[in-house]
């Protein structure tokens, strides 16, 4: 089989350049290194006829918690706080190999919907495996937890040893970073050593901020149900700044390779901050509304130069691992909230999904647009008789009817054709219903919160 393949579709989709009707994109070994017209393709290499099919870079989901698929279903209408302890509950229930059949099951959702590069946190390991067995692109954070400072070190201690463990395993496609969980969950201790240590290792940050109210009131108040849970356990708890994202500049967070998680509560200032520093943004519209926390300010992010990227959050507080319904969503909502229907468009929405989540990644010199010398992640979904004539690609992909995934493609290896994903055990799908089986039990067993 030759390593040069020419991929044909009705239409190309590069995103960083207009949509090409009848397109071509050839590629060799694991990189592009043709994009145009099909009728002035150059000659040489196996064709591949995809067809009546939109033929895009690969989608990236900024934000997931793949080790909690079989929590889909188990935590719907619990408040915040009640959903925060009760996933912390029924998480401990589960082995290693119950987290690892999860995160293989939804990395197989992630990659039949089109996506080829996954941001996940997760204290354990289960994410880092599954995305190194299943050949995907990715960022595995490790979570850290400790809201009282005065057991800091010894968390930044055995994270230290965890991270040790984990970059001695990273590859050219998944690499590692460090995730402090989020201001209810760590102090402000704990906060500023990990920024230092993510600086010596020089590791990528992700860190949930400015998510909810609850959080926001226990940041400037010091009050809520948070501040009461803290208290309980001995930890003395005072008000910490104007806005959560205070907590992040405070702690030399405010940078580049800082991934910011849903940042739905951001006052109008801290906004152009974000922007300059270069910080990204994982926003995750479907998540944010199950739990009723409100629409994030992405059109003002966006027009203030952020990087912005979508995210699907945890199947624990979304059903559904498809970055394009992310896509929708997130441009129905800005529309919605500010009854203005001009606000993020179809192409916006579709770069959010694709090049947007590269840069909020810092893998946008890899990935994220179908250009010359870029990785071939490419993704592949067929048109049908429902979306009638096309002439605008993006609002087809984004508004129109869900098309379906046909071929994914990480650096050049096909992980998913016709249905199927590569190295995806189907027995792991078996496993996992009887994991959620099992945690359907625990739920019913436990005290109503």
């Amino acid at each position: 089989m030759s390593a040069r393949v020419r991929w044909h579709a009705r239409w190309v989709v590069p995103v960083a350049s207009p949509p090409i009707e009848h397109g071509c994109v050839i590629t060799e070994a694991e990189r592009i290194v043709w994009v145009g017209e099909r009728a002035h393709a150059p000659a040489g290499g196996r064709d591949e006829d995809l067809g009546d099919a939109f033929l895009t870079p690969g989608l990236v989901n900024t934000h997931t918690h793949l080790g909690l698929t079989m929590m889909r279903g188990l935590l719907g209408g619990l408040s915040f706080f009640n959903w925060v302890r009760t996933l912390t509950a029924a998480s401990g229930t589960l082995s290693d190999s119950e987290n690892l059949d999860a995160a293989m099951l939804g990395l197989a959702e992630g990659i039949a919907a089109g996506t080829t590069t996954f941001a996940d946190t997760a204290p354990n390991e289960a994410a880092f495996s599954a995305m190194r067995q299943l050949g995907v692109r990715g960022i595995a954070y490790r979570e850290v937890f400790g809201p009282d400072p005065k057991v800091a070190e010894k968390h930044l201690a055995l994270l230290a040893d965890q991270l040790d463990s984990m970059t001695q395993r990273a590859t050219e496609l998944v690499h590692v970073g460090v995730s402090p969980h989020a201001p209810y969950s760590v102090s402000d201790e704990l906060f500023a050593a990990v920024a230092r240590l993510a600086s010596e290792r020089r590791l990528p940050v992700a860190v949930h901020i400015a998510e909810s109210a609850d959080e926001q009131r226990l940041v400037t108040e010091g009050e809520g149900d948070y501040a009461n849970f803290l208290r309980g356990r001995g930890i003395d708890v005072l008000p910490r700044g104007s806005e959560p994202m205070a907590i992040i500049e405070r702690a030399n967070l405010l940078k580049r390779d800082t991934l910011l998680i849903h940042a739905v509560r951001l006052s109008e200032g801290v906004i152009p901050r974000i922007a300059g520093a270069g910080c990204g943004v994982a926003h995750c519209p479907a998540s944010n509304a199950w739990f009723g926390h409100g629409v994030a300010p992405l059109a003002a992010m966006t027009k203030a130069g952020v990087q912005v990227g979508l995210g699907s959050d945890s199947m624990a507080s979304n059903d559904r691992m498809d970055i394009l319904e992310e896509a929708r969503l997130a441009a129905l909502a800005q529309r919605s909230s500010s009854g203005r229907p001009d606000l993020i468009t179809a192409k916006q929405a579709f770069r959010l999904a694709t090049l947007g989540g590269a840069e909020a990644l810092n893998l946008d010199e890899q990935i994220g647009s179908l250009e010359v010398g870029k990785q071939a992640d490419i993704s592949a979904f067929a048109m049908s008789p429902q979306h009638g004539p096309v002439t605008d690609p993006y609002a087809a992909l984004v508004f129109g009817p869900r098309p379906a995934t046909t071929r994914v493609l990480v650096a050049g290896e096909e992980l998913f054709r016709d249905g199927i994903v590569q190295g995806f055990d189907l027995a792991t799908s078996d496993r996992v219903q009887a994991t959620a089986e099992k945690l359907q039990r625990w739920r019913r067993e436990q005290p109503s919160v």
